[in-house]
C-alpha cells in the first residue's frame, strides 16, 4: 500500500492547594448465521435503527445524497501483492443552507442555543456519515451490473461519482469468472471513507477547533480563569459517546485531552504519567501557565445511560446499570487522585468531576463536587431540567439561573471556578439538546449500536461523530482483548449477520521528534494486526474481518498515514 504521505532529592510538587480539606486521602464510600449482501429479512434491531436514522438524514437533505461529480479520481490500483493506493481524494459535498428542516419540539430554540453552530455541526455529520452510509447502496447497484459487457467502466464511473474514489481493479476484473467479491469491496470502501474523514478533518478543520483557533484560545483562557490548567476527559469507548467533546459538551477538541476507555475505566498508571508530563512542562516551559500559579489538573469521567431502554442500552461494561457506571467511574477518579497524592504529596492534588450522558438525547447530568472534594452519587444537576427551567428567560437571566442551580446541586460548598466551568458545560449542552430536537425529533432513532468501523490502538483524534467508531484503546491485544471482543460481538450483529466484513482500523500515533518513532509505530501496528488475525482466525479466513494499518505524527496537525492493509491482490506470472 502506498503511504499517505543527577540528584537524589524528591521532585518538587505543584503548588496548587489541596482540594480535599480534612480528607485522609482514602477512597469513599451469540454468533448469527451468515446471509447474502442484499437480503433485508430478519434484520437485527440495531440494523433497523441504523436504517431509520439514515433514512431520516438522507430524507432531510437532498444536497447530501451525492458526492460532487467533479471530484478527482484516485489513481487506479496497480496489480501487486499488496493493496497500493494514494491518499483518497476528498469528497466535496455542497453544504446547503437548508440541510435539514429543523423539527424543534415546543417551538423555537433555547435562548442559549447556538443555531448557527447547530447547522454547521449537522452539515459535518451528514457529510461524514453519509460517506460511510452510501457504501452499501452503491455496491448493490454495482452488483447488479457485474454481467454487463462494460461492467468495469460502469462500476468505476459509479464509484467515482457516488463515493469519490475508484474500486480496486483486480476485484472487478475477476467478476466474469466468479461472483463479485463484495466483502473485499465493502471493506475497501469503508477504509476509503475513513481516510477521507481523516484528510478533511486535519486539512479543512471542519469543527473550527484546531489549536490556535479563536474558539480554542477563548476556551483555554476561560479554563485558566476557572482555576484549571488542563482538562482531561475520559468518556466511555461506546460509539454513542464519540461526539461527547465536540457536540454534547461543545468544547474545542484541541483544548481537551481525550482518551476513551470501555466503561470510562481509564488506566490509572498511564493517567498519572500524563499528569507528570503536564506538570513537568509547567515547571520547564511555563505552559499552559507557570507551576507556581494557583491552578489544578481537572480529571473528568463521562459515563452513560439510556432513557429509552435503561435496562438494555446503557453501558455494556457495567451491565446497563447506571448506578454501577457512576460509582465505578467515581472510584476510578479517586484512585487517580490518591495515586498522585501518594506519589507527590498532598500539594499535588487534582480536581475530579463526574458527568453522566443520556445517549438517546445527549443531555448531560453533572454530579457537582464540593470544595472539599466530595461527590454525591445520588445527587446531580440534570440538563433537561435546566433547559425547562430557563427556556423562557433572556440569555443573561438564563446564565445567572444556571449558576444558581449548579451551586444548589453541589455535594458541599462548591469551588467558584468549578461552578463557572460546570455552568458553561450546561450552557453548551442546551445547544446540543436543541440539536437533537431539531434534527432527530428529540431522541436518536439509532439508540443502540450503529458504528461504522472498529478503531483499535492509540489515537483517532479526528473521530468526533456519534456511532462512527467503536473504539478499543489498547497497547497490545492481550491487554485489550475484553474491549475488542465486545466490539467484534457488536459488529457480528451489525455486519457479519448480513455477510459483510468487520472493518478494523489500527492506529498508533507517534512523536515525530523522536528518532525511529514512526518505524516503531508501524511495527506496533503489524504486531497488533497479527494478534487480531490469530484471535479471530475464522472471521479472517472467510474474509469477514479486514484491517487497515495507520500511523500519525502527533507532533504535527496532519492526517493519518496508511501504511498497509489486509486487502491484497495476487500478481500473475512466474513459477
Amino acid at each position: 500500500m502506498r503511504r499517505r504521505t543527577a540528584s537524589n532529592e524528591r521532585a518538587l510538587s505543584p503548588t496548587a492547594p489541596r482540594r480535599r480539606f480534612g480528607s485522609n486521602g482514602g477512597a469513599e464510600a451469540a454468533d448469527q448465521p451468515l446471509a447474502e449482501l442484499n437480503p433485508t429479512s430478519a434484520l437485527s434491531k440495531v440494523l433497523r435503527q441504523r436504517e431509520l436514522a439514515n433514512a431520516a438524514r438522507v430524507g432531510n437533505s437532498r444536497s447530501s445524497r451525492r458526492a460532487a461529480e467533479s471530484a478527482n479520481a484516485v489513481q487506479p490500483v496497480r496489480s501487486s501483492a499488496r493493496r497500493v493506493r494514494p491518499v483518497a481524494t476528498q469528497v466535496v459535498i455542497k453544504p446547503a443552507s437548508t440541510h435539514s428542516t429543523p423539527r424543534s419540539l415546543g417551538g423555537g430554540l433555547h435562548p442559549l442555543s447556538n443555531g448557527q453552530a447547530n447547522a454547521a455541526l449537522r452539515a459535518y455529520e451528514e457529510r461524514t456519515l453519509g460517506a460511510f452510509d452510501r457504501v452499501v447502496p452503491v455496491l448493490k447497484r454495482i452488483s447488479a451490473l457485474q454481467h454487463e459487457p462494460d461492467f468495469i467502466a460502469q462500476a468505476q464511473r459509479l464509484a467515482l461519482a457516488e463515493l469519490g474514489h475508484e474500486l480496486p481493479q483486480p476485484v472487478l476484473e475477476t467478476a466474469w469468472t466468479s461472483q463479485l467479491d463484495m466483502r473485499t469491496l465493502f471493506a475497501w470502501c469503508v477504509f476509503e471513507a475513513y481516510e477521507q474523514t481523516s484528510l478533511s478533518f486535519f486539512n479543512d478543520d471542519p469543527l473550527a477547533a484546531q489549536s490556535g483557533s479563536a474558539d480554542a484560545e477563548a476556551f483555554d483562557s476561560f479554563l485558566l480563569e476557572c482555576g484549571f490548567h488542563l482538562l482531561d476527559i475520559t468518556p466511555c469507548a461506546d460509539g454513542r459517546l464519540a461526539h461527547a467533546i465536540a457536540y454534547a459538551l461543545r468544547l474545542p477538541f484541541s483544548s481537551v485531552r481525550r482518551r476513551s476507555h470501555a466503561g470510562a475505566m481509564f488506566d490509572v498508571e498511564n493517567t498519572v504519567d500524563r499528569w507528570v508530563k503536564t506538570e513537568h512542562r509547567r515547571y520547564r516551559e511555563g505552559l499552559p501557565n507557570p507551576a507556581h500559579d494557583d491552578t489544578r489538573y481537572l480529571k473528568v469521567v463521562v459515563y452513560h445511560f439510556s432513557s429509552k431502554d435503561p435496562c438494555h442500552e446503557g453501558c455494556a461494561a457495567h451491565g446497563s446499570d447506571d448506578k454501577a457506571a457512576a460509582a465505578q467511574g467515581l472510584q476510578r477518579l479517586k484512585d487517580f487522585q490518591q495515586a498522585v497524592e501518594n506519589s507527590f504529596c498532598c500539594g499535588a492534588s487534582v480536581d475530579l468531576l463526574l458527568v453522566g450522558m443520556d445517549t438517546d438525547t445527549d443531555a448531560i447530568r453533572v454530579h457537582v463536587p464540593g470544595r472539599d472534594g466530595s461527590t454525591n452519587l445520588e445527587q446531580w444537576l440534570d440538563a433537561h431540567m435546566v433547559y425547562d427551567a430557563t427556556r423562557n428567560l433572556t440569555a443573561d437571566q438564563a446564565r445567572g439561573r444556571i449558576v444558581e442551580l449548579v451551586e444548589a446541586a453541589a455535594a458541599a460548598t462548591p469551588d467558584a471556578g468549578m461552578v463557572q466551568l460546570i455552568a458553561r458545560l450546561i450552557e453548551h449542552n442546551m445547544s446540543q439538546i436543541d440539536y437533537v430536537r431539531q434534527y432527530h425529533g428529540g431522541s436518536y432513532s439509532d439508540f443502540g449500536h450503529a458504528e461504522r468501523f472498529i478503531g483499535v490502538g492509540i489515537g483517532f483524534k479526528e473521530v468526533h461523530l456519534r456511532n462512527l467508531t467503536y473504539f478499543a484503546y489498547m497497547d497490545t491485544v492481550e491487554e485489550g482483548a475484553p474491549d475488542l471482543d465486545v466490539g467484534v460481538k457488536i459488529f457480528k450483529g451489525l455486519n457479519v449477520s448480513r455477510g459483510l466484513p468487520i472493518p478494523v482500523v489500527l492506529r498508533f500515533d507517534y512523536h515525530g521528534a523522536v528518532p525511529g518513532a514512526r518505524e516503531r509505530a508501524i511495527t506496533h501496528c503489524e504486531r497488533v494486526k497479527s494478534a487480531i488475525e490469530a484471535r479471530y482466525s475464522d472471521l479472517c479466513a472467510q474474509g469477514l474481518l479486514h484491517t487497515l494499518l495507520t500511523v500519525r505524527d502527533r507532533d504535527r496537525h496532519v492526517p493519518a498515514e496508511t501504511v498497509s492493509s489486509s486487502i491484497t491482490f495476487n500478481t500473475g506470472g512466474g513459477h
